[in-house]
């Protein structure tokens, strides 16, 4: 007998919502990549109970904390339910973290676990994490489909029905704990217990965990759903970091309608839009370089729409350029760019509806997610009027548990319980977000954060450089770019570009955080108080 869909949306843990989802529609299509695997939600819910076994045979427990990194992959999924079924602590980390950040993590969780593959675009996680995990006495288990993965079956093995190679440890579901409700009898069945630590830029430079849990993951499904009009007939693209805040908040929209979607591990501006267009995508994300990308393919493809059956864009973080939405809809049909806001500490506050008008859709971020306050308050803590810029505070059922550094809860909240967003913006008349500027020093590329702090720390350490000041630019690929504003030392020769991405690299820093742009002056402008006024960098350059 099919499960209602009252009771699915009921769920509220997430292994909950995959079962119960199993069970609703087990033939209906879950997840292709690009290399053409496949799974139905029956296919995932058995391969991930089966990884789940092969955690539990290597020693993974409930309550324990696990940091994975992986790319956008059936692996990377797989093992997020995995975990959640064993009622493990997942920590996803986004791919382009390297040793210095992804030491700081797993020694401030005190991870048990770090899960990798052997290697992504060039780079060696296998011995990155084996440095990593020897000075924290963490495991290491790496992922690779072609390879066998200790501990259980695994690579060329089978997973399942689904009759594709999994690169993760494979067992007997038979072994593992008994279920209360849909969790294991280890962890709470209410959703409220913290299972995920997202670390995000912080304006100190030292990451910030976040802590969630499966109810507030779930409730970031819920809002999109709500606002974007999923449905079982959609096609999502996911082109993002599933290790993303926003990568659970899509799996669970997919289990919480039935969607499909198509993962994209490595983006590519000429192979990716057509494969995406093979598998009939109905929506198109998720940031300004992918969608210059399916303009060009489009541009290439000629009068013939390369995405016929494509609803609508979704976007969020930095804001897009003037007239992109426009393009968008007038090349590759559908609604156009539907603009969203969200941060890691609550995930969707609010995204622009399809069939908004073009003039919202364009210059807004939307209208609150249900469920979601958003109070605007003036630098004296009053409350701003409609159409009054101030800083953005947010409360809802998406809202973060609250810091792994619980010294950084007590100026994240205002007296109500609201989250201090540190962006400026304004609620107009008619209830529309439009974000203005950010109180905080953060540059969004690619819709990831950077700390122009942590980035100012490192080139400050360039034997040329005597002072510098990090700001974002807009960027009509990234959203935004790091500029490094330099006051070279007079006794130095003066840095290049070239020089300083070198030294950069060499320290550590993250290839995204790496600025792209160099600008020389003799001095940098401050106020009275000796501050540096990064808005007149901002104008100048």
């Amino acid at each position: 007998m099919p499960v209602p869909v009252s009771v699915i949306n009921d769920a509220v843990t997430w292994w909950e919502l995959i079962e119960r989802r199993a069970r609703a529609t087990p033939d209906l299509a879950m997840l292709v990549d690009a290399g053409g695997r496949r799974l139905t939600f029956r296919q995932f819910r058995d391969v991930a109970e089966r990884v789940a076994a092969g955690l539990w045979e290597l020693g993974v427990r409930p309550g324990e904390t696990v940091s994975w990194q992986l790319p956008t992959t059936i692996e990377a999924a797989v093992l997020m339910s995995a975990l959640a079924r064993l009622g493990a602590v997942q920590n996803p980390l986004i791919p382009v973290l390297r040793e210095a950040e992804v030491d700081f993590i797993v020694g401030q969780l005190r991870a048990r676990w770090i899960v990798v593959p052997e290697v992504f675009r060039r780079f060696d996680h296998r011995t990155m994490a084996e440095k990593v995990a020897a000075r924290h006495d963490a495991r290491v288990l790496v992922c690779d489909p072609a390879t066998s993965v200790g501990g259980g079956e695994a690579g060329e093995e089978e997973a399942g029905e689904a009759g594709i190679p999994i690169g993760l440890p494979l067992g007997d579901p038979a072994v593992l704990p008994p279920l209360a409700g849909a969790v294991a009898v280890a962890v709470d069945a209410d959703g409220d217990a913290v299972r995920w630590v997202f670390y995000t830029s912080g304006t100190t430079g030292v990451p910030k965990g976040v802590r969630h849990t499966d109810r507030s993951v779930l409730a970031s499904s819920n809002g999109m759903v709500y606002q974007l009009g999923f449905t079982e007939a959609d096609v999502a693209s996911i082109p993002f970091p599933l290790a993303h805040i926003g990568g659970p908040g899509m799996l669970g929209l997919m289990a919480r309608v039935g969607c499909s979607g198509v993962l994209v591990e490595t983006f590519d501006r000429e192979a990716t839009p057509e494969m995406l267009a093979r598998h009939g995508v109905t929506m198109l994300g998720s940031a300004a370089p992918f969608f210059h990308a399916y303009l060009d393919a489009q541009r290439r493809h000629g009068d013939e729409p390369l995405f016929p059956r494509l609803r609508l864009c979704v976007s969020g973080g930095a804001p897009n350029e003037p007239g992109l939405h426009t393009r968008i809809r007038a090349e590759l049909g559908g609604a156009g760019i539907c603009n969203g806001w969200g941060l890691t500490e609550h995930p969707v506050v609010g995204y622009a509806a399809p069939g908004s008008p073009d003039e919202r859709m364009e210059r807004t971020a939307g209208r609150p997610a249900p469920g979601v306050s958003v109070r605007v308050v003036r630098a004296d803590d009053t409350p701003a009027a409609p159409g009054e810029e101030g800083e953005l505070r947010l409360r809802g059922p998406q809202l973060f548990a609250g810091y792994t550094d619980p010294a950084l809860d007590a100026g994240a909240f205002d007296e109500a319980g609201y989250l201090r967003s540190g962006d400026l913006g304004y609620v107009d008349v008619d209830g529309w977000l439009h974000l203005t500027g950010r109180l905080k020093d953060i540059i969004i590329r690619n819709a990831e954060n950077i700390s122009a702090l942590e980035v100012e720390a490192v080139v400050l350490r360039h034997p040329a450089v005597a002072e510098v000041a990090v700001v974002g630019l807009p960027d009509a690929r990234t959203g935004e770019r790091a500029v490094a504003v330099v006051v070279p030392d007079p006794d130095q020769p003066a840095p290049t570009l070239a020089a300083l991405v070198a030294f950069c690299r060499a320290e550590g820093l993250a290839p995204y955080k790496i600025p792209e742009q160099l600008e020389l002056v003799a001095e940098l402008p401050r106020n009275s108080m000796g501050k540096v006024l990064k808005r007149q960098l901002q104008l100048a350059f």
